[in-house]
């Protein structure tokens, strides 16, 4: 049985459903040790004072904000408590709305709210209630001495809770958008319908299972073998270059060809034919093995016969 990290109770209307919340994950990160190079030893680090390098004991220390260059603004730890939010116990939902009106972006961590002894009956009518009507719960709450911005859901027969970024802390694309707008050309018509084609060739169901921490995986095969005392060199790894625009076309076309595991068209073969003068065909095969991952067999069974019709 997982443990709770906060008790409290769903509130709205007149309805009040006490429930416990748990973490929906389980971090894997793996954590490293600062150490002397010299001889292993543990690496301490100590709070010391700029002006003096003296170590500074914690009650000695205040939060201040910074105005201008070493000029602050100091603020009392009861300052701090009397700003502190007003620590209820209650989910309080403010609406209900259609999952497909909130952004993604706007997601932060998730959580899984359970009954609390005794709720069972209200806490299955609340999911039950929800789950019909398909609408999220935007409620606010307090954890940690923190206001929080949440969308619960009911899925799979129990609430799910995200807390959510604020409005003013998600930063809008327009610098971005303005850099596309600026530097690019539109595409050409048929370059975006091979694009769509593309994607639609590499479609899928989500399966989460299917992918892994490569990166992990690696790291822990590297610690076991370093601690078993073998010899690592370090692989040399080359990032990809991007795909320039006089051939985005026949890039496209390769790798659906690659995905399709079919011979290139006659349209890529004169493409190629044309551009090996210019010695890109190198820069290409690398673009085009990158792009597809796991179906790099399949992409140079399909270069190997295009290049043998060519000949």
């Amino acid at each position: 049985m997982p443990r709770a990290i906060w008790t409290g109770s769903i509130s709205f209307g007149l309805l009040n459903v006490p429930v416990k919340l748990y973490s929906a994950v389980s971090r894997r990160n793996i954590s490293f040790r600062e150490l002397r190079r010299s001889d292993g030893s543990r690496i301490r680090h100590k709070r010391v004072a700029e002006a003096d390098g003296a170590e500074v004991a914690y009650d000695e220390i205040v939060k201040g904000y910074e105005i201008a260059p070493e000029q602050y603004v100091v603020i009392t730890k009861e300052e701090l408590e009397e700003l502190d939010p007003k620590k209820t116990r209650a989910i309080e939902i403010q609406d209900f709305v259609d999952l497909e009106e909130i952004d993604p972006i706007y997601f932060d961590h998730p959580y899984y709210l359970g009954p609390d002894k005794g709720a069972e009956k209200a806490y299955a009518l609340l999911v039950k209630a929800m789950a019909d009507e398909g609408k999220v719960a935007i409620a606010r709450f307090v954890l940690r001495n923190k206001e929080n911005l949440a969308a619960i859901r009911a899925s799979g027969g129990v609430l799910l809770m995200a807390t959510m970024r604020f409005s003013d802390e998600v930063v809008p694309p327009d610098e971005i958008a303005e850099q596309v707008a600026e530097g690019a050309e539109k595409p050409r018509k048929q370059e975006v319908e091979m694009a769509r084609q593309l994607i639609s060739s590499l479609s899928s169901k989500f399966d989460p299972t299917a992918y892994k921490d490569e990166y992990r995986e690696e790291l822990l095969a590297l610690i076991e073998r370093k601690a078993k005392g073998e010899t690592v060199a370090a692989p040399e790894s080359e990032a990809p270059k991007p795909t320039r625009a006089p051939d985005l076309m026949a890039a496209l076309e390769e790798s659906l060809a690659a995905v399709r595991a079919e011979p290139l068209a006659a349209g890529s073969k004169k493409s190629q034919a044309s551009k090996k003068g210019g010695g890109r065909s190198t820069s290409k095969k690398k673009s085009t093995a990158s792009s597809n991952g796991s179906k790099g067999s399949g992409s140079k069974k399909s270069r190997a016969k295009s290049g043998a019709k060519s000949k």
